[in-house]
């Protein structure tokens, strides 16, 4: 049936096109340290250079000399000895495997480790060691998890060559192989090294060796990734790792790639953003600084990131007042000119957390357990919209003891002629989230105001999908040739909500689209229209598109959710047998996915008879018995819930 699915999507899965011969490859960060000794000296023993490493005395912190964790359903011993680094696991089911490690994951505040579970196959453990503490945690320890779960450790979702490697590596390629469930990975490197960032090295050696002259108008010096590129794409090579996303390749893209012809970014939806666009799940920082006035005036990553240590430019306030001071910055002219770290600004004792630029303006979040994260929308303090979008504020979230309320009180009163205390679009999002149709009117006024940041116009365009009518269609019709990729994205799938005709008409132009993420929304708004025949030159286009989103899916045929995306097509094309073949993939993968178990127990009674239908329920009850869509699926079909 799977084999049905590739051969009815055109996924091939063999191994990816051979680069042209005359394509740079991959030196290694020890070719870069005899000319750029200071860059390889910071980088040396920083974040990147160790966010991925074998296992040694030098880059294993944690303790595995006889310790032990309990906790979460499991236990864990930890040894070491000659051969290695050792873990002797006792999972919720009384099963007991002995793994070596494989690998170590970064250094600070925790270590992780991997553990090669299959031949090639690299799975993220869940206890972590607590550099700060010295003690070993559960990543997770609120939940108890069989092996059989998706989300246990070593299911899809843990997977580190699918879901992690590329952002730890340095010319990854992850080379899942689908019949055989296997992977073979290789990478330029381990850790994020020189040309994760630069590019291939060799055409960059062959032109510094040759003394080659560079070129008059633009030297690229022999890398993909030139140093003297402009801010917005040096930004855009951050983002790639440093954003929550959605990767069409099967490893890293060659740095210097456009980001949205390798990735597409996450908007501010529920559960990853609050209302207001502050960090509410891990979204890895360019989602919030799209939405920053800081970002809008040009500020860059490393305007406050030496890029080699990884490390702040400056410390503490001295980050901020390199800008925010009456000296400001020539490179921001439109910055104000006054006296900021200052109690007069802050109201808080000098010296104090509240005195702090980022304690107010880049509120932190704790992930992975002890991993604390700044938001990087460096926003102004709103407790008075509380009540209205529910998200946190800064001042509660130090000043535990007291209420929203009170900080807005306190906040009118230091500023009483503030000019930052007006509308913001959490309070549309937030009545959106409950109704679109009901804001529908106010997202179109978001969706339209150039003066946004093109992260919140787009959702407020992701917003209005469900309430999308014909005259909505046409009203965001103009949106569809902005100039940001992002907004042209959102739109699309907004042409739904029109007629067929029109829907085709618009949509079509953009499958020539120069941003591979806006040719996919196109493609994705047009599947299922009821439209018997296409132009030709649109039926090539169409094609051609197809191909290009068919080979990103091919790359990610490990991950449960490209087979709801498979059955999701198939449904579209009434090829009933493959969408059944797709969703039994899922439930393979993960078999905790209520939606996908749905849809498995419908297609099998529609397709094959009501005796199917009850044999796919069964099924689902060995995993999910006390689920209630479970549980109704046996009534309905008349199959007993008692345990055999």
């Amino acid at each position: 049936m799977i084999r049905r699915i590739l051969i009815a999507f055109s996924l091939f899965c063999g191994a990816a096109p051979a680069l042209a011969q005359d394509a740079p490859s991959y030196v290694g960060s020890g070719q870069c340290a005899d000319c750029h000794i200071d860059e390889v000296e910071a980088w040396n023993g920083s974040h990147h250079q160790l966010a991925w490493t074998l296992p040694s005395p030098e880059t294993v912190v944690a303790d595995f000399d006889g310790t032990s964790f309990s906790g979460s359903g499991m236990s864990v011993a930890f040894s070491q000895d000659a051969g290695g680094y050792h873990a002797q696991v006792t999972e919720t089911d009384g099963s007991m495997s002995t793994y070596d490690v494989h690998s170590v994951v970064g250094i600070a505040p925790l270590q992780q480790f991997l553990f090669e579970t299959e031949p090639g196959k690299l799975q993220s453990f869940d206890v972590v060691w607590d550099a700060d503490a010295q003690e070993w945690y559960n990543l997770y320890p609120d939940q108890i998890l069989p092996p059989n779960d998706g989300l246990h450790w070593t299911g899809p979702y843990k997977n580190w060559n699918g879901r992690c490697a590329e952002c730890h590596a340095t010319g990854f390629e992850k080379n899942f192989d689908f019949p055989s469930q296997s992977y073979a990975s290789v990478q330029a490197e381990i850790g994020v090294g020189c040309e994760a960032c630069h590019g291939p090295g060799s055409d960059h050696i062959a032109w510094a060796t040759s003394q080659s002259p560079m070129e008059a108008d633009h030297a690229t010096y022999g890398l993909t990734m030139v140093p003297d590129a402009d801010g917005e794409a040096w930004g855009q090579q951050c983002a790639g790792c440093h954003s929550r996303r959605e990767a069409y390749g099967d490893g890293n893209p060659v740095p210097g790639t456009p980001y949205h012809d390798a990735y597409r970014l996450s908007l501010l939806t529920p559960n990853l953003y609050h209302a207001d666009g502050q960090i509410q799940d891990e979204v890895y920082v360019y989602g919030s600084f799209l939405q920053s006035k800081m970002y809008a005036e040009g500020v860059t990553c490393t305007n406050c990131h030496d890029p080699h240590s990884a490390q702040l430019v400056a410390e503490g306030n001295a980050v901020c007042t390199q800008c925010h001071s009456p000296a400001g910055n020539p490179d921001f002219p439109t910055l104000p000119l006054q006296e900021f770290d200052t109690p007069e600004h802050h109201f808080h004792e000098v010296g104090s957390a509240g005195a702090e630029c980022k304690n107010c303006h880049m509120a932190e979040q704790a992930y992975m357990g002890i991993d604390l994260r700044a938001d990087h929308s460096f926003r102004i303090p709103r407790p008075d919209l509380d009540a209205v979008t529910g998200a946190p504020d800064a001042c509660t979230a130090c000043h535990q003891d007291r209420t929203p309320d009170w900080a807005a009180d306190a906040i009118a009163g230091w500023y009483p002629q503030s000019t930052h205390r007006g509308f913001q679009f959490g309070t549309v999002f937030a009545r959106a989230r409950q109704n679109p149709a009901y804001a529908r009117s106010d997202l179109e006024v978001l969706a339209q105001d150039t003066e946004l940041a093109d992260l919140v116009r787009s959702t407020a365009l992701y917003l209005m999908e469900g309430a999308s009518d014909p005259a909505t269609a046409e009203a965001m019709a103009d949106l569809l040739t902005d100039d940001s990729p992002l907004v042209r994205s959102a739109a699309a799938p907004l042409q739904r909500g029109a007629s067929p005709q029109d829907s085709v008409l618009r949509l079509a132009p953009l499958l020539n689209d120069p941003s591979q993420s806006v040719r996919f929304a196109a493609l994705r708004g047009m599947l299922g229209l009821p439209i018997a025949r296409l132009p030709r030159a649109m039926e090539a286009d169409r094609a051609r598109v197809m191909a290009e989103w068919q080979a990103t899916l091919s790359t990610r045929l490990d991950f449960p959710e490209t087979h709801l995306v498979l059955g999701g097509i198939a449904l579209t094309s009434r090829d009933y047998p493959a969408a059944l073949g797709a969703f039994r993939q899922v439930v393979a993968l993960d078999p905790q996915r209520t939606d996908a178990w749905s849809m498995v127990i419908r297609l099998s009674a529609a397709l094959d008879g009501e005796e199917a239908g009850q044999a796919a329920v069964r099924d689902a009850l060995t995993i999910l018995p006390d689920d209630p869509m479970v549980q109704d699926f046996a009534r309905q079909f008349g199959v007993s819930t008692a345990p055999h």
